[in-house]
């Protein structure tokens, strides 16, 4: 896979082109440990979003919300824009704090999010996208973890480079102690430390750490939903993949879609860069004035607006439009 281009060079397919938006028609095979689990956590979820304002103690919302933080960064800027597009290098250290950090977020492994991911972009929006938003919002947001992978998806994952993943020892590492370090890291730390430190009943603790836990989930899970569906295209019209201010604001900047379907590996995600809804790329920026993040990957405005005034749909954050 190029460095300078996430999603690998379609001309390599063995399979027949697929060209989205497409969704085959398909029989879904639920998986029930998994329509059990995503129950069970979105209504634990909504108790615990009553314990909130019940019961909870300050110090326990705010040592959920510094999780929350550090395990939605870990997965933008770690699992994301790292590992997945490889759109900056970081050193050992910030490599180890954001697998430690993307590990509070339990959205499996790194090195399954990057496959699921990297296939995302290769074919999005097509039945070898595993969560192809041509079937729907829901679909997109969750309901493709409540089913067996589509066929397409079983097939052309194959076709995915992961030698660079697997030969980083930070992640095989996690990959290899993943059921008791997520575990531990994810919810059996935050539950117990308010308990000995704020003096939270297991109950209580509990609850908030699954809510925290659910929310992080969603952050994410809209990127693939909400902003494959609603905002504006100004780079890109022809493709699902929209602007979607709302998504950047929980997701900590990975709602520029449109943008970064465009551009997948400009570090930043967005023309942007710097703005008050791109929390990661202030977090990458941090480290590189620190030396541990560098070779930050950008693309030159004259080429964004080149792109936009092409093939965009008029709308766009530079205040130019198309016919200019």
């Amino acid at each position: 896979m190029s460095c300078d281009e996430t999603e690998e060079s379609k001309s390599d397919d063995v399979f027949e082109k697929l060209v989205a938006p497409q969704a085959a028609p398909r029989k879904y095979e639920i998986i029930h440990s998994n329509l059990l689990t995503f129950s069970y956590g979105h209504l634990a979820a909504l108790y615990g979003t009553y314990l909130c304002v019940t019961v909870a103690s300050w110090k326990t919302l705010l040592f959920h919300f510094i999780i929350f933080v550090l395990a939605a960064i870990g997965v933008t800027a770690g699992a994301h824009r790292l590992w997945t597009h490889r759109a900056y290098k970081a050193k050992l250290p910030l490599q180890i704090i954001l697998m430690l950090m993307n590990t509070l977020a339990f959205q499996n492994t790194v090195i399954d999010w990057v496959k699921k991911h990297r296939l995302h972009h290769r074919y999005s929006d097509t039945d070898a996208d595993p969560h192809n938003a041509t079937r729907g919002f829901f679909y997109s947001h969750v309901g493709w973890l409540l089913v067996k992978r589509h066929e397409e998806v079983r097939r052309r994952e194959k076709l995915i480079d992961m030698s660079d993943i697997y030969d980083n020892p930070v992640l095989t590492f996690q990959k290899k102690y993943a059921v008791p370090f997520i575990g531990t890291l994810t919810f059996v730390l935050p539950t117990f430390i308010p308990m000995y430190f704020f003096g939270e009943t297991f109950w209580t603790a509990w609850h908030l750490t699954v809510l925290r836990y659910i929310l992080n989930l969603n952050g994410t899970f809209l990127v693939n939903s909400a902003a494959h569906m609603f905002g504006n295209k100004p780079y890109e019209e022809h493709i699902k993949p929209s602007q979607n201010l709302f998504v950047s604001f929980v997701s900590f900047g990975e709602g520029f879609h449109n943008y970064h379907h465009v551009f997948p590996w400009d570090y930043r995600t967005a023309e942007l860069g710097n703005n008050y809804l791109n929390l990661t790329t202030k977090f990458i920026d941090f480290f590189a004035w620190l030396g541990w993040a560098y070779d930050r990957k950008t693309i030159p405005d004259d080429l964004i607006r080149s792109r936009s005034k092409r093939t965009g749909d008029g709308t766009n954050s530079w205040g130019f439009s198309k016919t200019e």
